[in-house]
């Protein structure tokens, strides 16, 4: 995989600090961009890799103006990112290689689709692959194995679970765990993540549950 440059474009800064969770994690460079300066970013001579378009409050205008670069440069690749209440009135170009991801969506769900977007055939590559014991991480395709078989495991128990072991051997309290695979918007309680993990260590199994440390007083840690 090889270096790609991402362009967010938003009327706020709601997801500025996802995008700098993506360039620790990946190998990307990010620029930030508003309705009003897209077009300085897109005439500067860099070329972008992949589109995040926060659609929240965009005008038709600029919209059209996405779709215009998009298709004068070959079709770049445009992830969206839409609120939930707006979901059944995302329209997605026909031509190209689109996805959309809801905005509350967790740090680990926006690293995967959007790898899976700027580097299509090589979702497989052994840098997607995490393997603890007798478990596989598929980090680009979402699956988790057990001794070659897969795990049923919901988009948040799988999002919880490739988080902690993508990032091991450190504590996180429940409050940053939330905010970081449940996203900004969550507004339920710490609780939550005490079930998600109990529900990870029961479809895990025991070997792998013993690398889910409870950190008393603080939260939870992967340990290796």
């Amino acid at each position: 995989m090889h270096h790609k440059n991402i362009l967010l474009l938003s009327r706020s800064t709601r997801h500025h600090e996802r995008m700098r969770d993506l360039a620790r994690s990946l190998d990307v460079s990010i620029a930030l961009s508003s309705p009003e300066t897209f077009s300085q970013a897109v005439s500067s001579g860099r070329e972008f890799d992949l589109v995040i378009l926060d659609i929240a409050g965009l005008d038709e205008d600029t919209v059209n103006a996405v779709d215009s670069y998009v298709a004068d440069n070959g079709f770049v690749p445009i992830l969206f990112v839409v609120d939930e209440d707006r979901l059944a009135g995302l329209r997605m170009p026909v031509q190209g290689r689109n996805d959309f991801i809801l905005s509350s969506a967790g740090s680990a769900e926006f690293e995967v689709r959007s790898k899976m977007l700027l580097w299509p055939g090589e979702e497989s590559a052994p840098a997607d692959i995490v393997t603890v014991d007798n478990m596989a991480i598929n980090l680009a395709t979402y699956q988790v194995y057990i001794d070659g078989d897969p795990v049923d495991l919901t988009l948040m128990e799988y999002s919880l679970l490739s988080f902690l072991a993508t990032h091991p051997s450190r504590a996180y309290s429940r409050e940053t765990l939330l905010h970081r695979v449940w996203g900004f918007e969550y507004c339920g309680g710490t609780r939550t993540v005490d079930v998600h993990i109990r529900r990870v260590r029961s479809k895990v199994g025991p070997q792998v549950a013993s690398h889910i440390v409870t950190v008393r007083g603080v939260g939870y840690l992967f340990k290796l």
